[in-house]
């Protein structure tokens, strides 16, 4: 395995550089208070097992970060009746763990043990290597006579190898109270997934009623309050964990996953986060540092640098994958039309990671160079709405309600990190760059443009595609009329003042599915039929791609 493989790749990271702007306060602080009691609702919450005290695997098994040569395995004992998630509670337990060739594992190859105790919440991982490139392997987990779930999993191809094709699931934002994670279930079915990839926002924050849920609870989370210790956030993820469909994903096909700012907190900057009150909830540096580390629990990630989640993947000859960190290190966000977003002494990735990420693009000998990116780096004006409209938007976005220019969030919020990037780009002419994307709640397809004002005439640098929200609600839920009813009228708008954006829904909730070969890098767009479904079907919608060399989107009329 070469070093340019490696799934933890990065520089030291640096300090965000400083921002002067007052940080941004809530009107009302809805928490409860962080020490309530866990037992009750949590216990209530779990799926039932047997009526002995012995151990049980309630939260399924994962795995992730494939390799050509391993992959992060990854599962939650319950050793005792007790021992719920952010109890602290349990005893130290022994969980072997087996891989094998085939599903009845009696081809195996490797097996282990490793302790879970209740100092990592009794989750444990097994960085398996010595295994084959490019094959699908079963693994399963044991403890005290019982058995968790059988699940496959697939390593990466060789560094050198050429591949023909790759298909990676594509999903992010999942807010519990919102709906059901039929998205998930659908990836699962499928069952031709060389991995899928979360590109944040896996859990959400807020106590219950606390976000966008079209005025209504279709489940409740745990804690009902909003979480703020290392126990809430270890009991969220549980609670999380619990899913079926979520867990059926996991056990079909590696995960590969970053965060955004919900793992932590609504807006989250280097010092701070929208939804965060500095002493009433106590410190910000405490905060972030509990969230970060039920996240690495609770996830098949492998911790990068200073507990980042940027690092890089490679998948042969055909494509490597550049995951980004762009919370823990970017500078406050600012007021939306404020002449700050063009300061160079503001950055959203941070020295280290931007340079990291340069010398990455620029190193890479794929065909194609793939970026997680958990905020939209296109450009995004508004233009002119209509009053109905821009209410809404303005919610959706976090932006005023009147004079909207931009969404200061997202790279349009920091355009010296976005133009040195777009130029290195074109300088290098490093081409086949295609950025995955999260957070907007929207389905996108567009180019990235070196400068938006003068596009078409100016060039493309790069392309992107942004997946809509597994059930974070999004415009028609927000003015709560039928699917579709909004994008028919904002869409034609945000392309008219956007025209480099190929297309746009502002309303369904879904998935995508990417498919890259030697020719093309292509995004299957599918919707859920309801989000408040536990039944809820899937169906295409849509699909794009670019084709190689081009650093342009276009349409394709059949999904892959």
């Amino acid at each position: 395995m070469t070093s340019r493989y490696r799934s933890t790749e990065s520089a030291d990271a640096l300090p965000a550089r400083a921002n002067s702007s007052a940080p941004r306060r809530r009107t009302v602080v809805k928490a409860a208070a962080a020490t309530a009691a866990l037992a009750g609702p949590l216990a209530a919450a779990l799926p039932a097992r047997a009526a002995e005290d012995a151990p049980a695997f309630l939260h399924g098994v994962a795995s992730g970060d494939p390799l050509p040569d391993g992959v992060l395995l990854w599962t939650r004992v319950t050793p005792t009746a007790e021992a719920i998630p952010g109890s602290g509670l349990g005893p130290d337990t022994e969980v072997e763990w087996v891989i094998a060739k085939d599903k009845a594992l009696t081809a195996i190859v490797a097996k282990g043990s490793v302790t879970a105790t209740a100092a990592s919440d009794h989750t444990v991982k097994a960085d398996v290597r010595g295994l084959e490139p490019a094959t699908d392997y079963w693994f399963r987990f044991s403890a005290g006579g019982t058995d968790s779930p059988v699940a496959r999993t697939r390593t990466a191809p060789a560094a050198n190898a050429s591949v023909a094709n790759l298909r990676f699931g594509v999903v992010s934002c999942a807010n519990w109270e919102a709906g059901y994670f039929s998205s998930y279930r659908h990836l699962a079915a499928r069952g031709d997934l060389d991995a899928w990839l979360h590109l944040g926002d896996y859990i959400y924050e807020y106590g219950t009623g606390g976000y966008g849920t079209r005025g209504t609870v279709v489940r409740q989370h745990a804690p009902a309050h909003e979480i703020l210790t290392l126990a809430d956030y270890r009991t969220r993820h549980g609670k999380y964990k619990t899913d079926p469909d979520l867990q059926a994903l996991h056990a079909k096909a590696p995960c590969i996953a970053i965060w955004d700012d919900h793992e932590i907190a609504n807006d989250a900057w280097t010092g701070g986060a929208e939804n965060h009150t500095e002493g009433t909830e106590g410190t910000w540096p405490t905060r972030q540092a509990v969230a970060k580390q039920a996240y690495f629990e609770w996830m098949p990630v492998r911790p990068a640098v200073a507990g980042t989640t940027y690092r890089r993947l490679r998948f042969g000859k055909l494509a490597d994958l550049s995951l980004l960190d762009l919370r823990s290190f970017r500078s406050q966000q600012v007021s939306v039309g404020d002449g700050d977003v063009d300061d160079p002494d503001r950055t959203l990735t941070g020295r280290a990671q931007l340079d990291w990420l340069k010398a990455g693009l620029k190193a890479s000998d794929t065909t194609w160079r793939l970026v997680g990116n958990s905020v939209m780096i296109s450009p995004f004006a508004i233009g002119s709405l209509s009053a109905d409209l821009l209410k809404p938007l303005a919610k959706l976005l976090g932006l005023p309600q009147e004079g909207l220019a931009l969404n200061t969030d997202q790279w349009d919020g920091y355009t010296d990190d976005r133009r040195e990037l777009l130029a290195h780009l074109r300088s290098n002419a490093i081409r086949n760059t295609v950025f995955l994307t999260g957070d907007i709640h929207m389905a996108w397809a567009n180019d990235v443009p070196v400068d938006a004002g003068t596009y078409p005439l100016s060039a493309s640098a790069a392309t992107e595609f942004v997946v809509t929200s597994v059930t974070s609600d999004n415009l028609d839920d927000l003015v709560k009329v039928p699917e579709g009813t909004v994008s028919a009228i904002a869409a034609p708008i945000i392309k008219a003042a956007n025209r480099h954006v190929h297309w746009v829904d502002t309303d369904r909730h879904g998935y995508g599915v990417l498919d890259i070969t030697a020719d093309r890098a292509q995004m299957d767009y599918y919707v859920l039929s309801d989000k408040t479904k536990q039944d809820a079907t899937a169906s295409w919608t849509r699909s794009y791609r670019t084709r190689t060399g081009t650093q342009k989107v276009e349409r394709t009329y059949d999904p892959v």
